[in-house]
């Protein structure tokens, strides 16, 4: 099934309508849709390299709209369903030390999980949950995701069919890779600081 999902996104890249479904998809992945955006964004910006960063733009608007989205999935779950299974299960205790450290490290959470290929509708749905602040989410939001599109659209922009290969096969590595630096460095400064 998701293999046929996946070829019919592929399809799309291609219509002439396209730039309404890289938002719509870039829109619904954020909360509840199993493929990413890239795999329009990469054959579209390959296709008309000039519109490379208009597509970005679109990608990062629609992506940062549909975490909104999922967040809010995520607030009315959770009222509906979470807290009479928290209590069914006794996992109270369990749930507020899991908000607490959600509540002190949310941003980056969410950050590193809109920068990477991990599925970010989780942590949009998460964020929910736990109550995040709505402002430092969209804030994650917006700048993991943004740079994660923009780069993406200006390496194709730059080398075209030459990096294609790259973003299909490898920039999954890279930007864990990256995303891990980041870590990194956030522990190291709590260390240190503390």
């Amino acid at each position: 099934m998701l293999k046929r999902i996946y070829d019919k996104t592929l399809e799309l890249a291609g219509h002439s309508k396209a730039d309404q479904w890289l938002f719509g998809v870039s829109f619904i992945e954020s909360s509840i849709f199993p493929i990413p955006p890239d795999i329009l964004l990469i054959p579209m910006c390959l296709e008309k390299k000039a519109k490379a960063f208009y597509y970005a733009g679109l990608c990062t608007i629609a992506s940062v709209l549909g975490g909104i989205l999922g967040y809010i999935i995520g607030r009315f779950f959770w009222v509906i369903f979470g807290d009479p299974l928290m209590v069914f299960y006794g996992l109270q205790d369990e749930f507020v030390i899991f908000q607490t450290q959600y509540a002190e490290y949310g941003f980056w959470i969410v950050f590193i999980f809109g920068l990477t290929f991990l599925p970010y509708k989780v942590i949009t749905i998460a964020s929910g949950l736990v109550g995040m602040n709505p402002l430092l989410f969209v804030m994650a939001s917006a700048a993991s995701r943004g740079l994660r599109f923009y780069i993406e659209a200006g390496l194709l922009w730059k080398y075209g069919e030459k990096i294609r290969a790259f973003v299909e096969k490898r920039l999954a590595l890279s930007v864990s890779v990256a995303v891990l630096l980041v870590v990194l460095v956030v522990i190291g400064y709590k260390i240190f600081k503390g």
